[in-house]
């Protein structure tokens, strides 16, 4: 009994670690050379984009990505397959990895998370934002209105 007690705990113990490897790795960038060519999602790939590259994340999936040394997160796009190195976990773009302060050294660790939504710093709650497209609040009847001004 405590053998079988102690072979669940060790496969917990190995398979929770293993998780949370597969989420800290190292980050490298995509060459200038690349810009204008095609990625795996059909679009064409820009520099100045924060898009990146992963091999098991679905397309199209919002990645937060953060330097752990700074402190630095920047949101991504998963628009193509790779990194083809077992080195590397994440390939970002150019301005992405600028936003992080990976540029000067090649390559660095960071915390991948899957997130659904981006938060837009400094922005007013949506309820405050009016819209020429919100529907127009109309009496049943006009002239109701009017003859209550009359009176």
């Amino acid at each position: 009994m405590i053998r079988k007690l102690f072979l669940i705990l060790t496969y917990l113990t190995f398979s929770i670690t293993c998780l949370h490897a597969q989420k800290t790795g190292n980050a490298t960038y995509y060459s200038h050379r690349l810009h204008g060519h095609r990625t795996s999602d059909g679009g064409r790939y820009h520099k100045d984009s924060l898009t990146c590259a992963h091999r098991t994340y679905p397309l199209g999936t919002l990645l937060k990505v953060k330097n752990p040394k700074n402190g630095k997160t920047v949101v991504v796009r998963v628009t193509d397959r790779g990194p083809y190195s077992r080195r590397f976990m994440i390939d970002l773009s150019y301005r992405a990895a600028k936003e992080l302060d990976i540029v000067s050294n090649g390559y660095a660790l960071v915390e991948i998370s899957e997130t659904d939504s981006i938060e837009i710093p400094n922005r007013p709650p949506k309820e405050v934002i009016k819209t020429c497209f919100e529907p127009a609040i109309i009496e049943p009847e006009p002239v109701s209105l009017i003859k209550k001004r009359n009176k």
